[in-house]
């Protein structure tokens, strides 16, 4: 995803004189094409995050479209309060990119780890937050989060990420179809998405279709669909690699209360609770019940309660 986004950053950036790139000297090789052709657009602040949100926001002011970059624990966590005061309370148009969002340096333990970004990032008044599930969705949402007039926070995965198909192109704001079926609805964000298509596959054989969609903007979150989706289906299973305290399970049952929907909604993801021993991701979802293995289990589990009511 790392290589799609810096590669999208150079197609807009060529249309766009005011795309200006800070990074918190991160990104070196990533950003080697867009440093050559854009050199003094492209700004390193070096290891200091509370001034990357800072200048980030000064830019804005001055008539700039900044894109703030860093690995997520340090972009959300580390600058959370210059972010809340310098960017969404004045409203300003910085995009803010996460890499390695979750757990994706889950074996570099809790400093890097990101489970709680896209909590954090939500929890801000007019926030746009959006985390896209593989480089295809990088392509073609990055570009439409750039046209907006607010703050955005865009988290990416690293890299090596499958590229999926889907019955929909992706659209900012809009829940994307990936499969069709009946009874029950996996809804996924970020790179969960290509772990669900897994556990999809893994029980095809048993006749248990399920709908899949992929909820890459969790914040404004596509309830119009959910709606819809309601009248459907009898379970929702949220797969998310995020803490349960936030996030798109959290935003889910938050539609459901306001909403007084009677679906039933299943979490699949990692438990509120910090990954100590610097587990590979695979281990670490594994463990914790939110691999495909799981996600398909959730499936059979809640696809035989559906046919018995």
């Amino acid at each position: 995803m790392r290589k799609a986004f810096s590669e999208s950053l150079v197609q807009i950036a060529a249309t766009n004189p005011r795309l200006i790139l800070l990074t918190g000297d991160l990104g070196f090789q990533v950003f080697d094409d867009f440093q050559e052709r854009y050199g003094p657009r492209y700004v390193n602040v070096g290891v200091a995050e509370s001034q990357l949100i800072c200048a980030s926001a000064g830019l804005a002011l001055e008539g700039w479209s900044p894109v703030a970059y860093s690995i997520a624990s340090f972009a959300t966590g580390r600058a959370f309060e210059q972010v809340r005061i310098s960017v969404a309370y004045p409203g300003l148009p910085v995009v803010i990119v996460g890499a390695g969002g979750g757990y994706t340096y889950s074996d570099s333990g809790p400093t890097h780890h990101a489970p709680d970004d896209l909590t954090l990032m939500m929890s801000l008044p007019g926030m746009t937050v959006v985390a896209p599930g593989d480089p295809e969705e990088v392509n073609q949402l990055f570009p439409q989060l750039m046209m907006g007039t607010g703050p955005c926070y865009f988290r990416i995965g690293r890299y090596g990420e499958p590229t999926y198909l889907a019955e929909e192109s992706p659209v900012l704001g809009k829940a994307r179809l990936l499969r069709d079926g009946e009874q029950i609805a996996i809804l996924t964000t970020g790179d969960m998405a290509a772990v669900a298509l897994e556990a999809v596959d893994l029980i095809r054989p048993d006749g248990i279709r399920p709908i899949v969609y992929q909820m890459h903007t969790v914040k404004p979150l596509d309830t119009s669909t959910l709606n819809q989706l309601a009248e459907k289906v009898g379970t929702f299973i949220v797969a998310e690699e995020q803490t349960p305290m936030g996030g798109l399970s959290a935003a889910v049952n938050a539609w459901r209360s306001s909403w007084e929907s009677p679906i039933r909604v299943v979490r699949i993801g990692p438990p509120d609770a910090f990954a100590l021993g610097s587990l590979k991701r695979e281990d670490l979802r594994k463990r914790d019940n939110y691999d495909a293995v799981s996600i398909a289990r959730a499936c059979v589990s809640n696809w035989k309660t559906s046919q018995s009511r």
